[in-house]
């Protein structure tokens, strides 16, 4: 087996395979991530595994400034449409992106709402940035109909399990454990600790393999 050889799943390297950490659950929301390219074949990276944890629930586009139709497809349209022209698809597009204010970051500052779940919410389409804090700010910034969506920012986290990657502050969250939780509090009755298991694993897998090396 070539050591450059390719999961065609997870699009990992084969011997950095994290197809069998993968616990599928269903969920009534939809979650779009956009993935920075950096992020596509990253060791330490979640999006991809979030993904395949969500199987028929999300759709995952790689880029850094998308072409506006195509993301406004993504963003808005019937993603299972089998028809030519683009449909709606009747849900509310949220942001889930940390606060920030004109002061701290005014090409960031939201042109949006902000928005917080209730507690009969109906299916969302939730867009999440899967990059570092630094590409996920220049995603924003290089498309406009990002920063006119209604922004949810989440509060009172939990500390990370992220240890395979730095973090300035404990509860600075993975895209995959960031959008875990968002789905936990959106759909309070489902049980969503099948993703953060298969996350844990990973970063488990992933520890190994670091010791492995030294």
């Amino acid at each position: 087996m070539s050591s450059r050889e390719t999961c065609q799943h997870c699009l990992r390297a084969v011997r950095n395979c994290i197809c069998p950490c993968v616990r599928p659950v269903h969920t009534r929301h939809e979650l779009l991530i956009l993935q920075h390219p950096l992020e596509i074949s990253h060791v330490k990276g979640s999006g991809r595994l979030l993904h395949l944890c969500l199987p028929g629930s999300s759709l995952i586009l790689a880029g850094e400034q998308f072409e506006q139709a195509a993301l406004a497809q993504a963003l808005h349209g019937d993603w299972h449409s089998s028809t030519a022209a683009a449909q709606q698809s009747g849900r509310l597009t949220v942001l889930l992106y940390p606060d920030t204010t004109e002061s701290e970051a005014q090409d960031l500052h939201s042109h949006g709402s902000a928005w917080e779940p209730s507690a009969s919410e109906p299916p969302l389409r939730l867009v999440v940035l899967d990059a570092t804090w630094r590409k996920s700010r220049k995603m924003l910034y290089l498309n406009p109909l990002l920063q006119a969506l209604p922004r949810w920012s989440l509060r009172q986290m939990p500390a990370s399990h992220y240890r395979i990657r730095k973090a300035h502050q404990p509860d600075q969250l993975s895209t995959l454990e960031a959008s875990t939780y968002a789905l936990m509090a959106l759909q309070a009755e489902a049980d969503f600790s099948p993703v953060l298991q298969a996350f844990d694993q990973m970063v488990e897998q992933q520890l190994g393999w670091m010791q492995q090396s030294r």
